[in-house]
C-alpha cells in the first residue's frame, strides 16, 4: 500500500492533525503506531497523518477520572503504575496481551479502538470501566460512550473525526472485583474470546452491581446486559457464576472463521465468562 502514498504530514497539534484529514477528502489515514493500517492494506490511502508529535501521548490523573491520551502505547499502558491501579489493573493486563514486545511498544490506544476490531483487547475492559471517548473535529470535541463510539466508528458523522483521548472514571467502593480473560489460538494472536468483567457486593456478599464484556463474538464487542441485570442483587455463589456464564452463551452472535467455530466462541464465552467472575469474586472476599 505505501507506494501509493503521497504525502507523509507530522502535525503538531490535534487542530492541524484534524484540518488535514478533512482535506484529505476520505483517502487521509491516521498513523501513530501504524501495526492496523499496514495489515489493513488499503490501496486507497494517498495521504498519511502520523499524530505522534500532535501531544496525545499521557496517562493524567484528574478530578477522579484517568485520562489517556490516543498516541499512548500499549506498553506504557502496561507499566503505568496508574493504570495498575485502575479496575485491579484490568486495563494493563489486558494491553501486555497485545501482541509481541515489539508490537506493544508502537501499538497505540487509540489505534486499537479506531481500527473497530470486534477482538480488540482494549475494549471489552474499557467498556466494563464505562470509560468515555473524547473525539475531535472541524467543530471541535465532543465525548461520547465508548459503545456508543464503536457503534458509529465508520459512519459519515465520526469519518473525519480524530480520536484524541480515552477518560476512565476512577474506581470506587470497596469489595470490587475485576478480571480480563483472553483466548488466542497462541498467546501472541489477536482474541478467539476475550472477557472482561466488574462487580461490587455488600457486607452480606450480594452483588450491588456487575458489568461483563465479551469481545470476537459480535460485529463489535459487547456488554451482557440481561446477565448483569440478573446478577444484581443476588448473592455472590458459585450458582449465581454459573448461572451467569451460560447466559452469556444466549447474548452473544459469533461467527466461524479460520479461528475457530462458532460453536466453540459460544462455549469458551462460558469458560471465560466463569473464570472472569470466580476471579472477580475472589478479590471481593467471597468464597465460592
Amino acid at each position: 500500500m505505501f507506494e501509493q502514498v503521497e504525502v507523509f504530514y507530522r502535525p503538531a497539534s490535534v487542530r492541524e492533525a484534524v484540518r488535514l484529514l478533512a482535506s484529505g477528502k476520505g483517502r487521509a489515514r491516521i498513523v501513530a503506531g501504524g501495526t492496523d493500517l499496514v495489515v489493513d492494506a488499503d490501496s486507497t490511502v494517498r495521504a498519511l497523518i502520523d499524530i505522534t508529535h500532535s501531544g496525545l501521548t499521557y496517562i493524567r490523573k484528574q478530578g477522579g477520572v484517568c485520562a489517556i491520551g490516543a498516541a499512548t502505547t500499549m506498553a506504557e499502558l502496561q507499566e503505568s503504575r496508574t493504570i495498575l491501579a485502575l479496575g485491579g489493573g484490568i486495563l494493563a493486563r489486558a494491553a501486555a496481551t497485545c501482541g509481541s514486545v515489539q508490537i506493544r511498544s508502537v501499538a497505540t490506544v487509540g489505534g486499537n479502538l479506531a481500527n473497530g476490531s470486534p477482538a480488540a483487547d482494549l475494549v471489552t475492559p474499557l467498556l466494563v470501566l464505562d470509560a468515555v471517548v473524547v473525539v475531535a473535529d472541524a467543530k471541535g470535541r465532543r465525548k461520547l460512550p465508548i459503545a456508543e463510539y464503536l457503534a458509529a466508528r465508520g459512519t459519515k458523522g465520526l469519518r473525519q473525526s480524530l480520536l484524541v483521548e480515552v477518560i476512565v472514571p476512577a474506581s470506587k467502593g470497596r469489595r470490587c472485583g475485576w478480571s480480563f480473560q483472553k483466548l488466542g489460538r497462541t498467546a501472541l494472536d489477536i482474541s478467539v474470546v476475550n472477557v472482561a468483567a466488574g462487580l461490587q457486593v455488600d457486607g452480606a456478599g450480594r452483588i450491588q452491581w456487575a458489568r461483563v464484556a465479551l469481545g470476537a463474538v459480535a460485529p463489535m464487542a459487547i456488554r451482557a446486559g440481561a446477565t448483569e441485570e440478573n446478577l444484581r442483587g443476588r448473592t455472590l455463589d458459585a450458582e449465581a457464576v454459573a448461572e451467569a456464564a451460560e447466559g452469556v452463551m444466549r447474548e452473544v452472535s459469533p461467527i466461524t472463521d479460520v479461528r475457530a467455530s462458532a460453536a466453540y466462541r459460544r462455549e469458551m464465552c462460558r469458560v471465560l465468562t466463569r473464570r472472569a467472575l470466580e476471579e472477580c469474586a475472589e478479590q471481593a472476599g467471597c468464597a465460592l
